[in-house]
């Protein structure tokens, strides 16, 4: 009988740390919305944050996706704007790394995108390389997000 109880006990204590592990949640899994950006190329610095859009970045704990579109539902042609991709990514500490499997324009796909995260509160800020050889880009980027609630 002690035995059966040991056992039994033993099963619950398992049971109850692998539900524990399960459930473990990154805080960078959620939904972001992007409040700023910043692009270097160069010696020339300058801000990317179009605030006539509006973007999102969706992370769980495997993988990515970002849309963005204007704020006129496409109304206005001139300015109409809808892009977004996704992918897998890594974490290794602060070290955030994309890679970029679907993007609306195909010359990105496959891109490996490494940045360094930091999170405080409900904001998310990443800063890393741009780079696409083929496209000519090589530049750094920084943005910031804000977790959608």
């Amino acid at each position: 009988m002690k035995n059966l109880i040991a056992i039994a006990f033993a099963f619950v204590l398992l049971v109850s740390c692998e539900s524990k592990k399960e459930t473990t949640v990154i805080p960078l899994v959620g939904t972001w919305r992007l409040i700023s950006a910043e692009t270097t190329e160069k010696d020339s610095t300058f801000s990317t944050f179009n605030p006539k859009t509006k973007m999102i970045k969706i992370i769980n704990n495997t993988h990515f996706a970002f849309f963005n579109h204007d704020l006129n539902n496409g109304k206005d042609s001139t300015n109409a704007v809808f892009f977004g991709g996704g992918g897998k990514y890594t974490l290794k500490d602060s070290i955030y790394t994309e890679n970029l499997e679907f993007f609306n324009n195909r010359q990105w796909e496959n891109g490996k995108f490494e940045f360094v995260v930091k999170i405080k509160n409900d904001t998310l800020t990443q800063k890393g390389i741009e780079k696409v050889e083929k496209l000519g880009i090589d530049r750094i980027i920084t943005e910031k997000y804000v977790r959608e609630k």
